[in-house]
């Protein structure tokens, strides 16, 4: 019997992500393989299980993705929504990236950073097409991991010059201000989303919210809104008058028509029907498709998350990690 030497697997921790990411390259990596189409993605797992302690649903997601010959890499992270109260964040998870060759380990990296830097990416990606270049505000709602991040993807492709932030606890608002006061845009806390969600050009909701946020009666000609939440059917952070009004697009049909009730409620009720849904992520990418077509134009861009985004985000921080 033979043995032989595997390299060591490489620990890539929050603290080098956090600290190694230019959006700029992260969302050209994400366009590539968005546009170049050789990455096998499965359905995710998605698997819900009761914990009476807390009295809510906790959520296993399972997220692999393939590039035969190259890369490839699966997604573990739980959602478990009651997690303040252990002063723990909602959303833990590991990836684990391999050699799809040989089927070896080559990397584990901590799943919360990579995932929130590669969903701000995505919707990044996404407003390069779909919002109007000369997008100068932009209203933050939600003050999660991701609002940060999301602040910052949208910043590097757009001239933000103003950031209003809100949030349920008015307080993390502020925190989130006080923690970008060091950009090169000007971010203030809000107490209420309608006193600047019918100012700004982009509008970007990431939160957990079972009832819609973002109300089309508030939303004005040319703005466009960035969906993030709302990752169960049940889950929505726009209502009907909003998708009414808007062209809509998603990262993937291939999730995005089944997972969240941003998209999920207005096909059952009506209000959207599939075929409206103008394009998704790979075709926008590979210019098959057309973003946004006037300046008048409201467009709206749903996120669920795809594990393509997770194993370019694993190949970038793997590339940035072995380059040093």
């Amino acid at each position: 019997m033979y043995f032989y030497a595997m390299n060591p697997i490489i620990q890539i921790s929050s603290d080098f992500i956090e600290g190694n990411t230019s959006f700029l390259e992260l969302i050209s990596e994400l366009k590539q393989s968005f546009s170049k189409k050789e990455v096998i993605v499965p359905m995710r797992h998605h698997h819900d299980f009761p914990n009476p302690e807390v009295e809510a649903d906790s959520t296993l997601l399972l997220m692999p993705a393939w590039e035969p010959n190259k890369n490839a890499g699966v997604k573990i992270v739980t959602v478990s929504p009651e997690n303040g109260q252990f002063n723990l964040p909602s959303i833990n998870g590991t990836y684990i990236y391999l050699d799809a060759l040989k089927g070896t380990i080559k990397a584990i990296l901590e799943a919360k950073s990579l995932t929130v830097k590669r969903t701000a990416a995505a919707s990044a990606l996404a407003s390069t097409f779909l919002s109007k270049e000369s997008s100068s505000s932009l209203l933050m709602i939600g003050t999660g991991a991701l609002s940060i991040n999301l602040i910052k993807a949208h910043a590097a492709v757009r001239p933000i010059e103003n950031v209003f932030v809100w949030g349920r606890n008015y307080n993390k608002a502020i925190e989130i201000a006080n923690s970008l006061k060091n950009e090169n845009f000007r971010v203030k806390a809000v107490k209420t989303i309608e006193e600047k969600i019918g100012e700004v050009a982009i509008i970007s909701c990431a939160t957990l919210s079972t009832t819609p946020l973002v109300l089309g009666k508030f939303i004005k000609e040319g703005q466009h809104i960035d969906l993030v939440g709302s990752y169960k059917k049940d889950m929505r952070e726009a209502d009907d008058d909003v998708i009414t009004k808007a062209t809509v697009f998603v990262d993937t049909f291939q999730g995005g028509l089944k997972e969240s009730g941003d998209i999920v409620i207005p096909l059952e009720n009506g209000t959207l029907k599939e075929e409206e849904i103008k394009a998704d992520l790979f075709e926008l990418s590979s210019g098959q498709k057309k973003g946004r077509i006037s300046e008048k134009e409201i467009t709206v861009f749903k996120s669920v998350g795809h594990a393509l985004e997770d194993l370019a985000a694993a190949n970038y921080y793997y590339n940035e990690y072995t380059n040093e």
